[in-house]
């Protein structure tokens, strides 16, 4: 069974040529490769490209070991070379050569070459690429699978997909295992073998035990206000002979957002125009993986949808913010939260996140920050059911959380 990632595809399709190193970036494991190899070399050869114009090469592999070194992937790529027209260059895992920026550099000035890469750490990104490359690197996120992904090869309805993917999340190779004991095996060695080993390996991190409670700490906390002082007020508490500071635990953050665990947002004063920033929310690039650091305990649906909305909306290229909106409460002032202030371009959304709003109280709850809001930008509530979408008196809209995970332009109304 194939499944389809038109969304990224489309996206490498329209960069082809454009004279930059296309990076594919993301969370092991989520499928870059494969987007790349067979999904974009399946593309070039149904547009006439024959594969020797197309060199391919799986660094993480061992018999692949001996370029990386830099001099001899530099040697191996152009000896491909052999004519005038173009040639599609692949290199699964760059990160891993040293020096691989001096490599790739230098195919920028091959005229005949049309360069991808991945990579599944952001420090090669933001420390290196873009450094050496002054903006020549043209980046392309990947997510796991979303749920429209998903769902569409799911064998099922899209009430018992939801089920599916609330526990054990977009990985690829876990919607491919057959039972669920297989995918919370695969979901538990992926975060202690690949994700965590990763951090450790890079960073050179002698005391892996509190990486691993600080991510724990993290998805019992997804959407919750936190810093690193808070955090480690948390470990104080739990034991008072850690030896951990608080900017270690900065550190570790930083770590873990740059293996693509982890997404922070940041909050935003809408009165003020200005950015708050301190204390900030955490979300998890997959919610499956999430789950096993909590031993998938904690599988509380309202906390899970509000993450899947906020790795939705970055998927789908929006900068995303937590809204902070001052209100008056009799004689006092008060501030209070919108899950998530939306923007591209010149365009921006207010978006509430809320399982159910069936009570008139948590109508309101939801309600009172939109309302709150004196401009004329979109305002939306998402709810965990299938319904109809529809405006109120206010203009704020409300819809289903299917009708939004499932349609790209769900937001255009």
């Amino acid at each position: 069974m194939e499944i389809k990632r038109d969304y990224y595809l489309n996206k490498l399709i329209s960069k082809k040529h454009n004279r930059l190193i296309k990076i594919v970036t993301g969370i092991r494991r989520c499928g870059k490769s494969y987007l790349l190899d067979p999904l974009f070399t399946d593309y070039l050869k149904s547009t006439g490209v024959d594969d020797e114009h197309i060199i391919k090469l799986e660094l993480d592999r061992e018999k692949n070991k001996e370029y990386l070194d830099s001099k001899k992937l530099d040697d191996y790529v152009k000896s491909k070379i052999k004519d005038n027209d173009m040639y599609y260059i692949i290199l699964d895992e760059i990160q891993r050569v040293d020096g691989f920026e001096f490599v790739l550099n230098d195919f920028l000035y091959e005229k005949n070459m049309d360069v991808y890469v991945t990579g599944s750490n952001s420090k090669f990104l933001s420390s290196d690429i873009i450094t050496e490359f002054r903006g020549r690197g043209d980046e392309i996120r990947v997510y796991p699978l979303s749920f429209s992904e998903f769902s569409s090869v799911y064998d099922g309805d899209i009430y018992s997909a939801w089920k599916k993917y609330i526990p054990y999340g977009g990985l690829p190779l876990v919607f491919f295992s057959p039972t669920e004991e297989e995918k919370v095996n695969y979901l538990n060695k992926q975060k202690d073998n690949v994700y965590l080993n990763d951090v450790v390996e890079r960073y050179k991190i002698s005391n892996d035990k509190e990486l691993k409670e600080l991510a724990i700490m993290l998805s019992s906390g997804i959407g919750s206000l936190t810093n690193p002082l808070k955090l480690y007020n948390t470990f104080k508490s739990k034991n008072t002979n850690t030896s951990i500071t608080d900017k270690t635990i900065y550190n570790y953050l930083n770590y873990l957002e740059d293996a693509f665990l982890i997404e922070k947002t940041l909050r935003y004063d809408i009165k003020g125009k200005k950015y708050i920033e301190t204390p900030y929310k955490y979300y998890f690039t997959d919610i499956g993986i999430r789950n096993a650091f909590i031993g998938f305990r904690q599988i509380e649906e309202s906390h899970i949808m509000e993450n899947i909305i906020y790795i939705e909306l970055k998927r789908r290229g929006y900068n995303v913010d937590v809204g902070v909106v001052e209100i008056r409460e009799k004689s006092n002032r008060k501030k209070i939260e919108i899950d998530f202030v939306i923007n591209k371009g010149y365009d921006r959304i207010y978006i509430q996140s809320a399982l159910n709003i069936d009570s008139e109280d948590k109508k309101y709850q939801e309600l009172r920050p939109l309302v709150n809001v004196n401009d004329f930008f979109k305002k939306i509530i998402i709810v965990g059911k299938d319904i109809p979408r529809y405006k109120n008196e206010k203009g704020i809209l409300i819809m289903g959380i299917y009708d939004f995970l499932l349609n790209d332009d769900s937001l255009d109304y």
